[in-house]
């Protein structure tokens, strides 16, 4: 029998169910244009740029159900990714967070093992999401098996499908019945997958099969209007939406001085009508503190004249995840992952997930034909240098 997380008590709770978080969001979007954000006691606390600043906080844990499924997930969940330190995890469980997103490639399985030393104690408090690359039948079995040692658990409550990319592959029969198997064996409640690219597409014919209970959607406040409109339409359809990339890279720019801008990515992100939770990448403790305050809070005026500031700052180096320069090169370099691959050195500034993602693009299409390249044929619709940022990948991945 499933047991669902009971470390917060109920008067803490801010239930929220899908019709009335759609209702309220909706209203949020319109009321953050022209009201302050409301806050209470001061405090500081560190930023991810190692200074202080003084804010207004009275925090309480937020949470908002998931879709069809019976999940009340706290609206900052743990995006474990890069964690190493169980401690903060522990903390975060502390806090009121009480969704755990990991995966069985992430670290090459030690994120996993972390999660896991967490979960040993913590279990019958937390829902937790592990993924699985689609593949042959026995190799994806194989990888659910592994997960679940890994995590010290018998079961998950998601199960994804890590990474899709076109509706052949959300439509995948054997995939869908190793999802199917994992579901009937105990080992998952719920079903999914996760997506970077080709997003609209992906969400519009999710929202026409009667299969998927939620979908991880790379989304922040540099995101296309379209996006945010089919989340929407998708949600409404039943299917928990939870954001990731909240932070549109997090890049450091001395533009910004003292501010952080997480905080109102975050609630950018959360009024977003559709989006149950974020899950951003929380490796300190700092930024753990910082990131959860974000819950129960209103988008104001300050957030958006961040956000702005922020946007103009990273203009010139942030993909959006668009594709839309997809096909556009003729040696056939692989731009999107390229630029995702500068993203995790120069926004999370972490060199071993930066190499690791470079290094999963087939030696064919990586930017090295951009060092001899005369004339890039690429055109980003938001204006970035294209041959510019490959060529730069090309030298300092090589």
């Amino acid at each position: 029998m499933m047991i669902a997380p009971e470390n917060i008590k109920s008067k803490a709770r801010r239930r929220i169910d899908r019709r009335s978080f759609l209702h309220r969001a909706a209203q949020s979007v319109a009321a953050g244009l022209c009201m302050p954000v409301f806050f209470g006691d001061h405090f500081r606390w560190p930023t991810r740029y190692g200074d202080t600043q003084t804010t207004k906080s009275t925090f309480v844990p937020e949470y908002r159900l998931l879709g069809r499924t019976s999940l009340e997930l706290s609206t900052v969940g743990y995006g474990a990714m890069r964690t190493r330190d169980p401690a903060i995890i522990h903390r975060a469980i502390d806090l009121g967070v009480n969704y755990i997103d990991t995966a069985h490639s992430y670290m090459d399985g030690y994120n996993e093992v972390v999660v896991g030393k967490v979960l040993k104690s913590r279990r019958k408090e937390t829902y937790v999401a592990t993924k699985v690359h689609i593949g042959s039948a026995d190799r994806m079995m194989a990888s659910v098996e592994a997960s679940l040692k890994s995590l010290n658990t018998d079961y998950v409550d998601i199960i994804q499908l890590h990474d899709l990319k076109s509706v052949s592959q959300l439509r995948d029969e054997g995939a869908l019945g190793v999802l199917q198997k994992v579901k009937e064996e105990g080992k998952a409640r719920f079903v999914g997958f996760t997506t970077h690219r080709n997003q609209i597409e992906l969400l519009r014919a999710a929202a026409q099969m009667d299969v998927y209970d939620m979908i991880l959607v790379a989304y922040n406040f540099k995101s296309p209007d379209e996006l945010g409109s089919v989340i929407h339409h998708t949600a409404d359809a039943g299917i928990g939406i939870v954001a990731m990339k909240t932070q549109a890279g997090g890049y450091k720019s001395h533009r910004m001085g003292n501010a952080s801008p997480h905080q109102a990515a975050l609630r950018w992100v959360l009024q977003s009508p559709g989006v149950t939770a974020a899950i951003p990448s929380m490796v300190t403790h700092a930024q753990l503190e910082e990131d959860i305050r974000a819950m129960g809070t209103r988008m104001g005026w300050m957030d958006r004249k961040t956000l702005h500031r922020y946007g103009q700052a990273i203009d010139p180096q942030f993909c959006r995840m668009c594709d839309a320069c997809r096909g556009g090169c003729p040696q056939d370099v692989d731009v999107f992952n390229v630029n995702r691959a500068l993203m995790y050195a120069d926004g999370y500034r972490d060199a071993k997930l930066a190499m690791d993602t470079y290094r999963q693009i087939s030696r064919s299409r990586k930017p090295d034909a951009c060092l001899v390249c005369r004339q890039c044929l690429v055109r980003c619709r938001y204006g970035l240098n294209v041959h510019e940022k490959m060529k730069r990948a090309a030298a300092i991945f090589t």
